[in-house]
């Protein structure tokens, strides 16, 4: 990969040893673990506080997921760990996962996470989804004046998960529990057995047949 060239679903994560407040880190380190790579605009600031607030509360879900999380702003560790400080002081919420520093702004800049247009100094929302063989799976962005929403970044992680456990896709709005899509058909010979013998998938026509996991 080049400098220049944006990282993409299916793309290895690259690798970085950086100051965390954890202590130094590298993004191997979590390999057998799905990750979750985030960056906020700024230390002290009222969104990123409440993200924080949120992905520390949901943070035994993730857990409970194989999933870790890892914080990112182009601030300084002594700020993020005053920072931090101040959100257990204010709220009695510990953050039980680390940040980064990155005053040079060398990790955002090797992740995409500044948007130039908008402002070249402060990173905006991204989110990267991790696998446990260090892939990307899932990229998503907020601006800075939205916050994220964190169950919605737990649904992803389910769906990646059971696709990869089960071999299916899941539909739109789909929650843990529900129907999933089986693969369609690659070949005609499939779809006229798929029409003849369904084997007990609820089909909407070939190319879309439901499954229900819990049975």
């Amino acid at each position: 990969m080049t400098d220049n060239e944006p990282l993409k679903i299916g793309m290895k994560a690259p690798d970085f040893s950086a100051t965390t407040t954890f202590g130094p880190l590298k993004i191997s380190d979590y390999e057998g673990k799905w990750l979750v790579f985030f960056s906020h605009p700024g230390d002290f600031t009222p969104v990123c506080t409440t993200e924080f607030i949120a992905f520390a509360r949901y943070y035994p879900y993730f857990v409970q997921r194989n999933a870790c999380l890892l914080g990112l702003s182009i601030d300084s560790n002594p700020s993020h760990l005053a920072w931090v400080y101040n959100i257990y002081q204010n709220t009695g919420i510990q953050i039980p996962f680390p940040i980064v520093a990155d005053r040079d702004a060398s990790v955002a800049r090797l992740y995409g996470m500044i948007a130039p247009d908008l402002n070249k100094s402060e990173t905006v929302r991204s989110v990267f989804i991790i696998d446990p063989k260090g892939i990307i799976r899932a990229i998503l962005q907020y601006p800075s004046t939205n916050g994220r929403n964190i169950p919605e970044i737990i649904r992803l992680i389910d769906a990646l998960q059971t696709t990869d456990k089960e071999k299916v896709v899941t539909p739109a709005n789909w929650m843990p529990g529900q129907p999933v899509i089986v693969p369609y058909p690659k070949t005609y010979k499939e779809l006229i057995e798929r029409v003849q013998n369904p084997q007990g998938l609820m089909c909407i026509d070939w190319y879309l047949c439901f499954k229900d996991l819990q049975e």
